[in-house]
């Protein structure tokens, strides 16, 4: 991802997440700060999806992973997230963890098919919806 992706994120972000989306700061930041981020363009260019990593030498962090709607099921979000498990190895990191809503049942499931196991509960951790986020994290390297 670079910087000039952020104006095409914005929708995907408010499509996908409303009143809990990131705002450009917050992808600036990101970027800014040297974390990975990728982008999945569509044959137009457009960008079809995105997702994050922030790692460090014991652990990684999944940011974000979206799919513009239009797109999913498509296996934009399953190409995105290996290929975020590749730059968590990359780095050394020996666990890799994520939050997801609780109530993202396909996400979970996706995460799960990738040895992703629940270790705990945020309680409304997403805001301004006060949704809870389940605490998934992978160990090792498959």
């Amino acid at each position: 991802m670079r910087w000039w992706h952020i104006e095409q994120v914005l929708p995907i972000e408010e499509e996908l997440f409303g009143p809990e989306r990131w705002t450009a700061g917050m992808f600036w930041n990101e970027l800014a700060n040297a974390n990975y981020y990728v982008v999945a363009l569509d044959s137009d260019g457009g960008v079809a999806g995105y997702a994050g990593l922030t790692a460090s030498a014991e652990e990684a962090w999944v940011q974000n992973i979206a799919v513009r709607r239009d797109r999913q099921r498509h296996g934009i979000g399953r190409a995105l997230l290996e290929d975020l498990l590749g730059e968590a190895r990359r780095q050394g990191a020996s666990s890799t963890l994520l939050e997801v809503a609780v109530d993202n049942a396909p996400a979970q499931l996706l995460y799960a098919s990738y040895g992703f196991e629940p270790v705990g509960i945020r309680r409304g951790y997403y805001q301004p919806t006060n949704t809870d986020a389940l605490v998934m994290m992978r160990t090792g390297v498959r």
